[in-house]
């Protein structure tokens, strides 16, 4: 890979400038909730930035879980990269979604840097920035030249359930690390429904809560560097002690690891099963003051 990283953002008007390079790699990783009525294949097929190839998450997700979103194994991870998607170890990535929020782009953006590729970022303001600058989308499917993809986990990016649940159980003022719930704040709170069945309402105690949609502006790019150090730290976040990201299931959350990036955090982790996990166990603490 390349010996200089790309940062966590690139911007619309440099993928437009690059789009001819030949080890770029740009994937269209849209995904929606049920409930917003989408079809991101459909909607890939319809149009997209010419030369992206289309990023399946319920595919490049584990299978051996009824959990959603869990990470696979490395080598399926590699073998779905590198042999289906084309993208090898040399290559750049970019990746953007259609949600105006960065919803599942900055999960596929954190998947590629917990499997070991650093040369991946996530296109500032997705698809819908794009579209309202006027740039071009294609419709057809682009070829793919399987490449080799080596991946290898970063564990210390991961945090499964029984180190939440000891993490939890520290007193809230010495825990080694904070939990960031970046579910809305309504599903926090324990006054709106989970969108999956089976799941209690609330949030782990001593969590704080950061809304995904509350870290970009309207038109769908992250907030400045100095807002969303002020949005943080009114939510009671210090950017000086380790974080732990979690939101339904694992996807959303991402976008708070892509900002902490931008602002040189490093020690800072994703709780995979988050709530879909927590708040389906029996045993779990659930907060909902």
């Amino acid at each position: 890979m390349p010996a200089t990283p790309f940062p966590p953002l690139v911007s619309t008007a440099w993928l437009a400038d690059h789009l001819g390079d030949l080890r770029l790699r740009v994937l269209d990783a849209s995904w929606y909730l049920p409930s917003a009525n989408r079809d991101p294949r459909a909607e890939y097929a319809a149009g997209h930035v010419p030369g992206a190839r289309f990023f399946d998450l319920d595919r490049a997700s584990a299978h051996d879980t009824p959990l959603p979103h869990m990470l696979p194994p490395a080598d399926d991870f590699a073998r779905y990269v590198g042999q289906e998607l084309g993208v090898g170890d040399g290559d750049d990535v970019v990746v953007y979604d259609g949600s105006g929020t960065n919803l599942s782009a900055a999960r596929v953006w954190w998947m590629f840097r917990a499997f070991g590729h650093a040369s991946v970022a996530v296109l500032d303001g997705g698809l819908r920035k794009w579209v309202a600058e006027g740039r071009p989308l294609e419709s057809r499917t682009p070829s793919v030249e399987p490449a080799r993809f080596t991946a290898t986990l970063d564990r210390a990016r991961v945090r499964d359930l029984a180190a939440m649940r000891e993490l939890v159980r520290a007193d809230p003022a010495a825990r080694p690390a904070q939990i960031v719930d970046m579910r809305p704040a309504g599903r926090f709170a324990g006054r709106d429904p989970e969108p999956r069945a089976g799941l209690r309402a609330g949030h782990m105690p001593g969590s704080a809560s950061v809304p995904f949609t509350e870290l970009v502006r309207p038109d769908g790019t992250v907030l400045p560097e100095n807002e969303l150090r002020e949005r943080l730290a009114a939510a009671g976040v210090r950017l000086d002690r380790p974080i732990v990201a979690s939101c339904g299931s694992g996807t959303s959350a991402c976008s708070l690891l892509l900002n902490l990036e931008r602002l040189g955090v490093r020690d800072a982790a994703l709780y995979d099963g988050s709530w879909s996990e927590w708040g389906a166990q029996a045993d779990t603490p659930v907060a909902t003051d």
